[in-house]
This record gives C-alpha cells, structure tokens and sequence, in this order.
C-alpha cells in the first residue's frame, strides 16, 4: 500500500512539472513571437528571424507534453513560424510578419 501510494505521489509530481515546464515554454514562444511580430512592423527582417527562431524552439518543446486542442494549435504555431523564419531569412519582413502574426495567434489558443 505505502509502495503505491509513493508511486502515485511520483507520478503526480511527474505530471505537474511536465505542465509548468509546458506553461513556461508556452510563454516564451508568445514572448518571442511578440517581439517578432512587433520587428516585423518596423521591416528589421532579420530580429524578426532571430525571435522567430527562438519562439519556433520554445512552441516545439511546448508541443511535445501538450495534449488535444493545445498541441495542435502549438503544432499549427510551429509551422507559421517555420513560415517567418523563411521569409525573414529572405527579407521578406511583410510576409514574415503575417506568419508570425498568425503564430501569436495559435500561441495564444493554446493556454
């Protein structure tokens, strides 16, 4: 019974730290997606592809403990940020920009 017991505790404990790190995680990626929206606007493409970057890391490492609707609107965030990073790298700012516009959005739909 005490076995159990110390094993559910575990698991709990397990659990809750995958869904603070996942919040974390989320947080950052809206922060940096924030920011390169936020370059976007000015045209500075390439601090646009370097928040995207880091934001597209920090929705991926979100993504994987994510479940259900969540995950799926990281994984949606991911691919606009894939987008941004493209077209910042080509100096597109405009279009990089719509992407990570629709990237916050997706970011957001998932807390």
């Amino acid at each position: 019974m005490k076995k159990s017991a110390s094993l559910f505790a575990g698991l709990l404990l397990t659990l809750s730290s995958a869904v603070a790190i996942s919040e974390d995680q989320v947080s950052a990626a809206l922060s940096h997606a924030n920011a390169a929206v936020e370059h976007g606007k000015l045209g500075h493409a390439p601090v646009l592809f370097e928040h995207a970057k880091l934001a597209l890391d920090n929705a991926l490492a979100g993504s994987l403990v994510a479940k259900g609707k969540s995950k799926n609107h990281l994984d949606a965030a991911a691919k606009s940020l894939q987008v941004a990073i493209d077209h910042s790298a080509l100096g597109h700012a405009e279009v990089a920009t719509k992407a990570a516009e629709e990237a916050v959005e997706h970011i957001k739909a998932s807390k």
